[in-house]
């Protein structure tokens, strides 16, 4: 793993420190356009009740424009109409490129790792998928282009930015940009990985099998964003929307305004939610820390320490992990759940 990230390492280096001549960019180009094609996706869908919105959500993954896909399915006990309609969906794009398995029955975090972890399911690059949304014709194929030049053995996900859309279709907005950096020290008290835009390749598949199915995590998304950076390896976040995100009342988790949210975060402060996701992520975390990297090692403990300290201990501690999160009333939100004792 060292060698890899050392190896990442350079290749930034080389990328900002050379300058390429216009014909070798579109030599790259049209190489990467034949190895994007070239390149296999696993789409992970994880279902159950879905029947309102789930045909334009499959119609969107049969538009993209990269076609090497195969749909993996996993109902976790559907009584409505979804399972008859992703049946329908196969028959039409073939038994063999969508595949339909029962799911474990224990909520959508654990539904998304076990089709994670799943031996059956082999791919270059996996791709979460909500039941509920609308993907852009060219989700997958962005995705893949931005992760294809990175080292096979660096484990590297990317994620992005979301486009909020009614019960019919309608635009909300965006969500808010993240602009500082993806990093463990954001990962321990923010997520800013949407699952239903996350693509990640093998490597960071192998990751998430070495540390399981089973793992007790607030949420799937999260829990990638805290293994993949903890264990040094690569996250890319784009700005560009590639998902249209529903918002509705059977939401698993919304993403609202940003006064919604704002309210939100002061509610979960109140009532422990914050802190009681951390100590699950502690603890998660804990069991697979011989795969992290020395330096997020050495942070996690500091972390988990500074959040049993005195109010002195706290603040001093939440300086010297260097926690932070994206926006200033995000960071206050920090500061606010240190001094209370409510991460």
């Amino acid at each position: 793993m060292g060698r890899n990230l050392r190896a990442l390492k350079d290749l930034s280096k080389d990328s900002s420190s050379h300058s390429h001549s216009f014909t070798s960019r579109q030599r790259r180009r049209r190489s990467s356009d034949r190895n994007t094609k070239r390149k296999s996706v696993a789409i992970l869908l994880a279902t159950k009740q879905g029947e309102r919105f789930l045909p334009l959500q499959l119609q969107s993954i049969n538009n993209q424009i990269h076609t090497n896909w195969t749909l993996w399915v996993s109902d976790d006990g559907s009584t409505d109409n979804s399972l008859k309609l992703i049946e329908r969906f196969q028959e039409e794009a073939g038994e063999k490129r969508v595949r339909v398995i029962v799911g474990p029955g224990q909520g959508h975090t654990a539904n998304f790792l076990s089709l994670t972890c799943d031996s059956r399911i082999d791919a270059d690059f996996y791709s979460y998928s909500d039941q509920d949304d609308i993907w852009e014709k060219d989700k997958l194929a962005r995705a893949i282009d931005h992760l294809q030049f990175l080292p096979e053995k660096v484990p590297a996900m990317y994620c992005s930015r979301i486009r909020l859309i009614d019960e019919k279709e309608r635009e909300i907005g965006l969500f808010k940009l993240w602009r500082k950096p993806p990093s463990f020290a954001n990962a321990l008290t923010q997520n800013i990985a949407s699952g239903h835009t996350i693509v990640f390749n093998r490597a960071a598949r192998n990751l998430l099998c070495e540390a399981g199915p089973y793992v007790d995590v607030t949420s799937h998304d999260w829990w990638c964003y805290l293994l993949l950076t903890g264990c040094g390896g690569f996250v890319i976040y784009d700005s560009y929307a590639g998902v249209r995100h529903r918002q509705h009342e059977d939401n698993c988790v919304g993403a609202g305004s940003s006064l919604v949210a704002k309210i939100k975060n002061a509610v979960m402060l109140l009532n422990d939610r914050f802190r009681l996701a951390c100590d699950r992520n502690i603890k998660a975390l804990k069991k697979i820390e011989h795969l992290l990297a020395q330096d997020n090692r050495e942070t996690l403990h500091r972390f988990a320490l500074m959040r049993e300290a005195s109010l002195i201990g706290r603040l001093i501690g939440l300086r010297r992990c260097r926690l932070y999160r994206q926006t200033f009333f995000d960071n206050i939100f920090l500061l606010m759940g240190a001094i209370l004792k409510k991460i």
